[in-house]
């Protein structure tokens, strides 16, 4: 099982070496910042599985702004953000929510609800992350095993289009842009062409399309390709 990348962004000095022991111990790699600005920074260069970000973060930007500014950039915004806020009022919830968070803990809170509140978003978010196999219709992915079966039946897969298609299954119904499918499966430095996604989404088709099963991966004109299996 890969380790889940964890950005925490809180600047309580206590708080933050709780949460942060507690979330290495469940095998995180947990990066800390208790500065907004500098927590975009870290997000930027390497995008985290999961960001715990503090609502009130003092000095600099807040932590509703971090979050707006996380979900604008395209290495960040599927990211699963996590709020942490002594604020309890149901505005401000959903006031965190309509920013782009995914889920909010009250403080204080015991760090066992914390790390399963975590654990229950990576299992919705980024199953693989959780160590479960990825499914999606008749399709079925062992990302140990690195095994791809569609309807029970093996499917033959070269490694660019096994990461390609762990990637749709992690977000089944999501359009990604060729340029996002660059940055995420072939990486930031990849010196290839957007076209070069195409080709590969072609050699994925063919792979996954056994005999007459219907084509799962969807073309959006001008947007992307999304898994998507449709009604």
């Amino acid at each position: 099982m890969n380790r889940a990348k964890m950005l925490l962004v809180e600047d309580d000095a206590a708080l933050a070496e709780l949460v942060s022991w507690n979330f290495r111990r469940e095998d995180f790699d947990v990066r800390h910042t208790p500065d907004g600005e500098e927590a975009l920074i870290l997000a930027a260069e390497t995008p985290p599985d999961i960001v715990l970000l503090d609502w009130m973060i003092e000095g600099g930007i807040s932590g509703l702004e971090v979050c707006r500014r996380l979900r604008r950039s395209n290495a960040t915004q599927n990211v699963p953000i996590i709020m942490l806020t002594a604020r309890g009022e149901e505005e401000d919830r959903v006031r965190g929510l309509e920013t782009g968070a995914d889920d909010y803990v009250t403080k204080p809170f015991s760090p066992r609800e914390l790390v399963a509140r975590v654990g229950a978003v990576l299992r919705r978010v980024r199953p693989a992350l959780a160590g479960e196999t990825l499914s999606y219709a008749d399709l079925e992915m062992d990302t140990v095993g690195h095994k791809v079966r569609r309807g029970g039946e093996a499917v033959a897969l070269g490694p660019t289009e096994f990461r390609l298609l762990r990637h749709f299954l992690e977000h089944p119904g999501w359009v990604f842009s060729r340029e996002r499918l660059l940055d995420t499966v072939w990486g930031h430095d990849a010196d290839i062409e957007a076209r070069t996604v195409d080709v590969h989404i072609r050699r994925l088709r063919k792979a996954i399309n056994i005999g007459d099963r219907p084509d799962v991966i969807r073309t959006v004109r001008s947007a992307g390709y999304a898994l998507d299996a449709g009604d």
